[in-house]
């Protein structure tokens, strides 16, 4: 029996910025060791429908695109399939040529093949020198007219290792329009339902998904595959889980497929996800890629690992990210064409086997960030690995809007993060962990950003407490997080419309440093660092500048070096909807900063007490009963 493991697909979307990741309608040339794009030999209107496409008269379009490529190393490596076959079918007189890469990115020729007329052509390729990365992809050449390319696909005759379906967990808070958006993507895949056992939504908001004009024809077309259920709002960590709980329950269900709710669906990609798990050798977390929603052909998340030093995530390649493949497709990247393992996926889009939740458990009670990092942590020390999968991507909003480094969200990045790494680091004391958290409040602090500052020194009060604060704290956390804010004037947004600020230095209103700087290192790191700790310690700040900021930054260029040299300033917000203003408050500091030594201190020395206590409590934070019992009594 054939198994179709990947469709040929083309954007749901008539939008020209996605056609890149689809098609790789480029003409390039290498000038200066670097490639450039001399010209475009297709547009969005030669996409005809969902699976067909256009090339034009003496035109060649490669389908070596992230879409649309075979990811055969992921395959190899990771699953029982030991040859692919590619099928294609084409309208006109035209040229197929296969190729393959290696992981280094070199391209290699496999097979061309001259087609008349109506066509359906096969090639077979095996699955064996890809151990260290390459994909499998082909180009189309049309003739003397126009040749269409109907459909094409990748598939196997070798059976699947498990048969389960999936059940979607979708959580959301105040997000009804992005979900809307995401079930009509679905109910108008068929394909893609027939995976699917149930559609689990858990919507935690008071802007609720049923009370949108669109849900009641959507819910009619997905019938009893659409499961919405209302709970408070217990985080990304209490929904994932209760869809999992839910999971648990569906003997048809084999998988769990958790999604976020702001984001945009590819959903072949869906379809892509499951099929590998499927096929995987052993049960495996099957996680996708993040593109950013907003740029859309900006790659933010390709794999990501725990670095056990510091103790931190990190994308692999950092300096290749985020990767822009309107500027550089698949075939001008070498990098892309390497196998990269990761340690964990975010849960904007992952794929768990229902036997890794039945091993170890559900997620850490930590409401949100860490709770996808540790599950995939704790998953893989049971043998159960993350995978994430080229071609296997949605939308979501990137990083680069959002403030949750400084906002609410502080305690938890701190408090989460230490929790992961009482529960799996396996250096002494936690390595260099809790060195770098030290640097964050003091980078903090010397930023005048007093508010994350008291809410990481609450987290570090609660990690010493013990393990039994986050499940009782998880649906108090959050707002208690918020209501501090109270206490701190930086946390108030000037928006754009309002009257500016004036800054002191005379008639310019809102006027912006233009000084671009090097990050400091050595020498010059540690004298900025000392000189600064030793003028917030000492120096009182001027009373005029209280009221009007010595100088004014955009979010990019407000980094603690430079704005430690100044009594107040006026800071951009990453959304660029309005401005702070952060003012020096030397009790403030002073206060912060020994209670920082002292928790740190207090937490190096209880260490090893409290990693043993934590590990010991960690089956009773992630049971199944546990959750049961927290969602019954939030009913």
């Amino acid at each position: 029996m054939t198994h179709v493991l990947q469709h040929v697909v083309f954007p749901l979307e008539r939008d020209p910025d996605l056609l890149p990741l689809y098609m790789d309608p480029e003409t390039w040339a290498t000038i200066g060791g670097a490639s450039v794009r001399v010209s475009a030999r297709a547009h969005i209107g030669d996409v005809l429908d969902r699976r067909s496409v256009r090339v034009g008269r003496g035109r060649r379009v490669s389908f070596a695109s992230y879409f649309n490529a075979f990811p055969a190393s992921y395959w190899q490596h990771w699953t029982t399939v030991e040859a692919v076959r590619l099928t294609v079918r084409t309208r006109g007189r035209a040229t197929i040529i296969v190729y393959r890469s290696n992981g280094d990115g070199i391209r290699q020729r496999v097979e061309s093949r001259a087609v008349d007329a109506e066509a359906e052509e096969s090639f077979d390729i095996r699955l064996d020198r890809f151990s260290d990365g390459g994909w499998i992809w082909f180009d189309l050449v049309a003739d003397r007219e126009d040749t269409i390319l109907e459909s094409a696909h990748w598939s196997t005759d070798h059976e699947p290792v498990r048969t389960g379906l999936a059940s979607l967990g979708i959580t959301t808070y105040n997000k009804p329009e992005y979900c809307i958006r995401t079930l009509e993507a679905l109910a108008d895949a068929p394909e893609v339902m027939k995976l699917v056992d149930r559609i689990f939504l858990i919507d935690q908001g008071d802007q609720r998904v049923e009370s949108r004009s669109e849900f009641p024809e959507i819910s009619s077309r997905l019938g009893d595959a659409l499961q919405v259920i209302a709970q408070p709002n217990l985080g990304g960590s209490g929904g994932f889980s209760r869809a999992m709980l839910e999971t648990l329950k569906r003997p048809d269900s084999g998988f769990v497929q958790l999604l976020d709710d702001d984001v945009r669906i590819e959903p072949e990609a869906l379809r892509r996800s499951i099929t590998f798990g499927r096929y995987a050798s052993t049960p495996t977390l099957v996680g996708a890629h993040m593109f950013d929603l907003l740029d859309r052909t900006s790659l933010h998340a390709w794999a990501e690992v725990v670095d056990e030093g510091p103790f931190m995530w990190r994308r692999l390649f950092e300096d290749d990210m985020p990767h822009d493949f309107s500027e550089s497709n698949l075939r001008q990247n070498p990098t892309l064409h390497m196998r990269l393992d990761a340690g964990y996926n975010g849960w904007w889009m992952c794929l768990i086997p229902v036997e890794a939740i039945r091993a170890v458990g559900l997620a850490m009670p930590a409401f949100i960030k860490w709770d996808d990092a540790e599950f995939c942590l704790r998953a893989g020390e049971a043998g159960f690995p993350t995978v994430s999968l080229p071609g296997v991507a949605l939308w979501h909003v990137a990083w680069v809007g959002k403030d949750d480094q400084i906002d609410w969200q502080a305690y938890f990045h701190a408090r989460n993060r230490i929790v992961a790494a009482l529960l799996h680091s396996t250096a002494p004391r936690g390595g260099a962990l809790l060195k770098y958290s030290r640097r964050v409040d003091l980078k903090h602090l010397m930023s005048m950003q007093y508010y994350p500052t008291a809410l990481r020194m609450q987290a570090l009060r609660d990690v010493l407490s013990g393990p039994e604060h986050m499940r009782r704290d998880l649906a108090t956390a959050m707002p208690t997080a918020r209501a501090i804010a109270a206490d701190y004037a930086e946390t108030v947004v000037h928006v754009s419309s309002e009257r500016p600020i004036r800054t002191v230095r005379g008639r310019l209103e809102l006027r912006r440093s233009r000084r671009r700087e090097s990050a400091p290192t050595g020498l010059r790191l540690r004298w900025i660092t000392a000189s600064s700790l030793v003028s917030h310690w000492f120096r009182a700040p001027r009373p005029h500048h209280r009221d009007r900021p010595e100088a004014e930054f955009g979010k990019s260029d407000a980094q603690w070096w430079r704005l430690a040299r100044y009594d107040s300033a006026l800071v951009s917000t990453a959304d660029g909807t309005g401005h702070t203003v952060y003012r020096r408050d030397r009790a403030t500091h002073r206060a912060l900063m020994r209670e920082s030594a002292e928790l740190h201190a207090e937490l190096r020395r209880r260490w090893p007490d409290l990693q043993k206590t934590y590990r010991a409590h960690l089956s009773e934070l992630v049971s199944a009963d546990a959750w049961r019992t927290t969602f019954e009594g939030r009913s």
